[in-house]
């Protein structure tokens, strides 16, 4: 029994992808958004136990592909599809071509999403830290942004090129050769885990604050969705500055 432990736990995790997709459809974007965290979560314990239980094998690996695929590559490009129904397009866009296209292009990410997973599995250096952006902090950031923003993305100083682009740049990530930080632990040292520990102590800062200001002016959710964008942003940023420093 307990060799199927970890692949029920990865199947939650599918599970909240799917549920996730058909939330974003109904335009329920912060239960998306608690739903890909959810996932997160799932996929986040499922190696864990895996490991505990001595019951790692390649069918929960792939399973867990799979699971990732639809909840950190189909939700998000689902929020995006949605986000190009109803942002503002300018003149130069402005006919029933693009208005059909643009929705569609959204499912770029769930595409680039698919290739960052299917990289991972064969990438041999990929077993400590990341090459690319994870498919998971992607996932978050999107429906972070657009479950807080969706009125800025929305109006009159936001388009869907802009929008476009912000995709394409998301897709790149996910592909590209940056080294990123994972948060698995192998010890509790400083030196060993100095830029886990300080990136932690960014996203506590910045969340703190956002819960702060979110009382103070009656909006938690949406602030603290706002500063779990910003965390994400956090890790880019310290990735790349400490990726290139490695690399030189």
């Amino acid at each position: 029994m307990k060799r199927h432990i970890p692949n029920i736990i990865t199947c939650c995790n599918l599970v909240c992808g799917c549920v996730a997709v058909s939330a974003a459809f109904q335009h329920m974007f912060t239960a998306t958004l608690l739903l890909i965290l959810l996932g997160a979560l799932f996929d986040f314990f499922d190696g864990m136990t895996a490991r505990a239980l001595g019951v790692s094998g390649r069918m929960g690996i792939e399973l867990d592909s799979l699971a990732d695929m639809v909840t950190f590559g189909v939700a998000p490009s689902s929020l995006l599809y949605m986000m190009f129904r109803e942002v503002r397009y300018p003149e130069m866009v402005y006919n029933n071509f693009c208005f059909m296209l643009f929705p569609i292009l959204g499912f770029l990410l769930a595409a680039f999403s698919a290739l960052r997973l299917a990289k991972f599995n064969i990438d041999e250096r990929q077993h400590t830290t990341f090459i690319g952006m994870p498919t998971p902090a992607n996932a978050i950031f999107w429906a972070a942004l657009i479950s807080s923003s969706e009125d800025y993305l929305c109006s009159p100083m936001f388009n869907a090129p802009f929008l476009l682009a912000f995709e394409i740049l998301a897709c790149w990530l996910l592909v590209c050769e940056i080294p990123m930080f994972s948060l698995k632990f192998k010890n509790k040292s400083w030196e060993d885990n100095k830029v886990k520990y300080i990136f932690l102590c960014i996203c506590a800062a910045i969340l703190l604050i956002a819960g702060f200001v979110g009382v103070e002016n009656g909006q938690l959710l949406r602030n603290l969705s706002r500063g779990l964008a910003g965390c994400i942003g956090a890790y880019l940023v310290i990735s790349i500055v400490t990726g290139f420093g490695h690399r030189d």
